[in-house]
């Protein structure tokens, strides 16, 4: 077999960052590593490409060996390619990261490495350089979220305001005053408004929205009216 003489051989990994809502706060998977160096210690979920699998296909069987998890569907952020980032050999990394509702994959969930769902504010040191990783992760989910649908696919069909600011509170990690988003929010005119009311939190209630898909798909940029820095976002 010919072979590129001459040049050095270094290892390829993939790295999965997996985001999860539970309704309430936004969550990182996180497990401890089972190999020396940092043994033990918190870390994304990673692995080694093989020689005969695509990326792609190296993040899904990582990320199932690692946590059970399988049928996410992840998207490719970035490479990572530091010198030192590891300091056994040269490795390159490739990441992929995914925002998921955490009760749809909760029963798939494996112990056997300690996967474990930590506040997106309290999360532990991590691995090498897994912070930055996550760092970009998050800068890359809020592009996303701004233009495209996907939080409201970790809602449930019918959803209040207040579900939803909380969504959008944990992932651009800010505070909305509550009137102003309902608001702003409604103002779109991208939310159906339901005849039934949530009475759980309040003897009120807070009626039920559903997303009118067809209209957002014409004019989400409505939705970056509410948006912190929305054009610091989409540089």
């Amino acid at each position: 077999m010919t072979r590129y003489t001459g040049e050095s051989r270094m290892l390829v990994a993939v790295d999965c960052i997996i985001f999860g809502f539970d309704g309430t706060d936004i969550k990182l998977l996180l497990i401890q590593r089972g190999l020396k160096p940092e043994k033990g210690k918190w870390s994304l979920m990673g692995g080694f490409l093989q020689e005969n699998e695509s990326l792609e296909q190296a993040a899904n069987r990582v990320l199932k060996k690692l946590t059970g998890l399988e049928g996410v569907y992840m998207e490719q952020m970035k490479a990572y390619g530091e010198p030192l980032r590891d300091p056994v050999e040269r490795v390159l990394s490739i990441a992929y990261f995914a925002l998921i509702d955490i009760h749809q994959y909760e029963k798939q969930l494996s112990t056997e490495y300690h996967a474990e769902w930590v506040h997106i504010k309290k999360l532990p040191e991590l691995i090498f350089d897994h912070k930055k990783m996550v760092e970009n992760a998050k800068k890359q989910l809020r592009y996303k979220a701004a233009l495209h649908p996907i939080l409201f696919e970790l809602l449930p069909a019918k959803f209040t305001i207040p579900q939803l600011q909380i969504l959008y509170e944990g992932i651009y990690d800010t505070t909305f005053d509550n009137r102003n988003f309902s608001r702003k929010v409604l103002s779109t005119e991208l939310l159906i408004k339901q005849k039934e009311k949530d009475k759980a939190n309040s003897k009120k209630g807070a009626f039920y929205y559903k997303l009118d898909k067809r209209k957002y798909k014409a004019n989400f940029q409505a939705f970056l009216n509410f948006i912190p820095n929305p054009d610091k976002l989409l540089l």
